[in-house]
């Protein structure tokens, strides 16, 4: 069995998906039976996309690897770019929402507010259908008013590289690698080819210390949170 088939296979067990059968009759009366230790969880996640020249080859990477990640979108780069969100939906990532003009969802009127996060929605649910389109506000402002009009959770981030800082992907991926710790949520940005390339980077190294890739609706359902309305989310389970 390929390594990255016996990680895939570690997930589905940390996933609860062990598959069950009868004992044999030697076993009947053993103390203990064999059990495997789940894997660390974490979810990757990508903003500021889609963008063909970028978004592609990452989808390309994540698919070989067999890796889900969870992409929020800008909702004025969809348009020319539906086959990218189809394909994203249809290999197992999460799709969200992060504006449709990236912009600070601060200090917004309810009509302005509604411009940027459910005209994205109603793009995403046109193309895709009705979904669970979560919200990550760009640069992680938001205010009292802005997580009531939400529509669902808040996601936010534990684990940040700065990506967008310079092309180093070296310095990226171990600012990821060296950081991150089980129920994290990491922050990239799929605009730009250092980013793409960095992330596989981080997935392949990852991978390789045994940690499982899930989405965020799926990390949090592995850690027993249930999703609010307006709430902020960074890791699970959260920082005390």
């Amino acid at each position: 069995m390929k390594w990255k088939k016996w990680v895939a296979f570690l997930c589905v067990l940390a996933l609860g998906c062990a598959l069950p059968g009868p004992e044999p009759a030697w076993q009947a009366d053993a103390p203990a039976q064999m059990t495997v230790e789940a894997p660390p969880l974490v979810a990757l996640t990508f903003d500021d996309g889609p963008r063909s020249s970028t978004t592609g080859p990452l989808l390309d990477g994540l698919e070989l690897r067999e890796v889900p990640a969870t992409f929020f979108l800008v909702g004025n780069r969809i348009p020319g770019n539906e086959d990218l969100v189809r394909r994203m939906a249809v290999e197992g990532h999460q799709i969200g929402i992060h504006t449709y003009d990236h912009v600070k969802l601060k200090g917004l009127s309810r009509q302005v507010f509604d411009l940027q996060v459910d005209r994205t929605r109603t793009l995403l649910t046109q193309l895709l259908g009705e979904g669970n389109y979560w919200l990550r506000p760009p640069y992680g402002l938001i205010d009292k008013r802005a997580e009531d009009w939400s529509g669902g959770p808040l996601i936010l981030w534990s684990v940040d590289p700065e990506d967008w800082k310079d092309d180093n992907v070296e310095r990226i991926t171990a600012a990821v690698v060296e950081h991150v710790s089980d129920g994290d949520i990491i922050l990239l940005h799929d605009l730009f080819p250092s980013s793409a390339q960095a992330a596989l980077c981080i997935v392949d190294a990852l991978l390789a210390k045994g940690y499982c890739f899930v989405t965020v609706e799926q990390l949090m359902e592995q850690r027993g949170v249930v999703p609010e309305t307006g709430v902020q989310y960074r890791r699970f389970p959260e920082q005390q």
